[in-house]
């Protein structure tokens, strides 16, 4: 068995939630709340789920970008929730992110090859200004863009351009593993499939792994090799990719798969329309979250959290028709 290059072990992120003069805390929102998983190198693991189910606050949580409430991340063992800030800098060398906005992601008032040098100085990648320069027009050729554009602003890019340089910036540091939060959702389609064309390519040449954050299952099935089903901050079922989309088998996950548009006009597919909306995550359902929308709701459901249960190798599902 591979060994774990990443691993989450019940990670928490709770925002409180402030009120009155005195800003007391009254609750939390749990925008995380406990999800553990492994990841290998060379491995893609997708978190899929509607908006505001907490994947983005998952990718950033392990980078620190967002302190965790509590659980573990460890890094090839190393215990990243505990670094100082020192220690932190060096690891995320090794743990980079795209963005999902590649307009709000690049800073307007530097050159692309600045932005580029930025992220190689920081990390002490290159014995001097010349030679960073060098690995600069070097990763613009890799990632599909003229080495002669160095000079121009991220303003006189596209989206999908723009993008390309978000990448080149995240592999510039030869990384282990890159969190991509969302990366194709703001592109039209037709340059979605190049991104995710670049991501391959890039994780073929280096090994990367992938933890890769959207709602579009489509393109989750794509590029990864496993599957984590997230609805208000939880994974309520976890499978290879092959297994998850054979057999998926959480109510929730069944729903996400009915509304996958089919190729085919003639294919008839039953649509599972989800009653009322997701509940909000400062005042969550007791018991299954997902009981309020559910087609198979029993009385358990209602009072009981349920566990994850493996119904098949590394196939779990947290859901009462199965415990």
């Amino acid at each position: 068995m591979s060994t774990a290059l990443l691993k989450v072990t019940d990670l928490k992120t709770y925002f409180p939630i402030n009120n009155g003069i005195l800003k007391k805390s009254t609750g939390f929102v749990k925008a995380v709340d406990g999800i553990s998983f492994s990841l290998t190198k060379g491995e893609t693991l997708g978190l899929v789920g509607e908006s505001g189910c907490g994947k983005s606050t998952t990718g950033r949580s392990i980078l620190r970008l967002i302190e965790p409430t509590s659980g573990s991340v460890k890094y090839k063992g190393v215990e990243v929730t505990t670094l100082k800030k020192n220690d932190l800098r060096k690891i995320r060398k090794n743990m980079q992110i795209v963005f999902q906005d590649p307009y709000a992601s690049l800073n307007p008032r530097l050159t692309i090859g600045s932005i580029l040098e930025e992220a190689l100085s920081t990390h002490r990648i290159g014995n001097h200004s010349k030679e960073r320069k060098e690995i600069v027009m070097d990763l613009l050729e890799k990632v599909g863009l003229n080495s002669k554009l160095v000079d121009r602003y991220p303003h006189e890019f596209s989206g999908g351009q723009r993008q390309r340089i978000g990448i080149a910036r995240a592999v510039a540091v030869n990384p282990s593993i890159i969190i991509a939060d969302e990366p194709v959702s703001a592109l039209d389609v037709s340059i979605q499939a190049q991104i995710l064309n670049l991501f391959q390519d890039f994780q073929d040449k280096m090994g990367l792994a992938y933890i890769f954050i959207a709602h579009d299952l489509s393109v989750v099935k794509h590029i990864s090799d496993k599957i984590g089903v997230m609805y208000l901050g939880r994974i309520v079922e976890f499978a290879s990719k092959d297994e998850l989309f054979n057999h998926p088998s959480h109510p929730y996950t069944n729903a996400l798969m009915s509304s996958v548009p089919v190729p085919n006009p003639t294919l008839k597919k039953e649509r599972i329309i989800l009653k009322g909306d997701v509940p909000n995550p400062a005042s969550p359902p007791s018991g299954c979250t997902f009981h309020t929308r559910c087609h198979a709701c029993m009385d358990i459901c209602k009072t009981v959290q349920p566990k994850g249960i493996e119904i098949s190798p590394g196939h779990i599902v947290a859901c009462h028709l199965y415990n």
